[in-house]
């Protein structure tokens, strides 16, 4: 299975290193293929570049690891989507980063979604905060990413890849859940940012 990472940002950087470490076909992908190039070379030989088209018709899991504004334009480039899994780690943020300009009615996964019918996508990563990705960096402990989506064979592959990275992958329903995961990610940005907890919290949805 073959795994592009569009974006070369803290979160699509750490995501690429994981994945690259746990041995998956890596392809990295960027609107400049040079930066594309550079960020690959960093990775090791033998890692895949190139623009967004060429990295997407590769691969079979895209992971859009941009701010939610920068999507809409970055699909425009993506080519044929038709079957490729789409994973949004974004959360729809402000420019202050103190709220959302998407929620309750609907969700950056499924504006996503709407713009690129032909694919799968499926919410995740979105409480992560890139400090965070490094297995160093959770201090021995296991993160939970909830995921959503509408298609239980994409999110299959989805919680296969989340848990070989580290990670502790929850099921999080359909992707209209991503209405309510968004406004989580948005209150870790609060804890991390605005309350004084640093980008080192996360969180956990507890079972007893």
């Amino acid at each position: 299975m073959k795994i592009a990472v569009i974006g070369v940002g803290n979160m699509g950087a750490g995501l690429a290193r994981l994945l690259t470490g746990a041995g998956f076909d890596v392809i990295i992908g960027h609107r400049d293929p040079a930066k594309a190039a550079a960020f690959a070379a960093e990775l090791g030989a033998g890692i895949e570049a190139g623009g967004v088209a060429a990295a997407v018709k590769l691969a079979d899991i895209v992971i859009l690891a941009l701010p939610y504004g920068a999507i809409a334009e970055t699909l425009k480039e993506a080519g044929n989507l038709k079957g490729k899994v789409l994973v949004d780690v974004s959360n729809p943020a402000t420019a202050d980063f103190r709220g959302l300009v998407i929620g309750h009615s609907s969700s950056a996964a499924e504006e996503i979604q709407a713009l690129a019918p032909e694919a799968t996508v499926v919410k995740a990563f979105n409480t992560i905060f890139a400090p965070l990705l490094p297995a160093e960096g959770r201090n021995g402990k296991v993160l939970q990413v909830f995921i959503a989506g509408d298609d239980e064979k994409a999110k299959h592959a989805v919680s296969d890849l989340v848990k070989s990275i580290g990670f502790e992958p929850v099921n999080a329903g359909p992707l209209s859940n991503a209405r309510f995961i968004e406004p989580i990610g948005e209150m870790n940005i609060h804890f991390g940012f605005f309350l004084g907890k640093g980008p080192t919290v996360a969180p956990a949805w507890v079972q007893l």
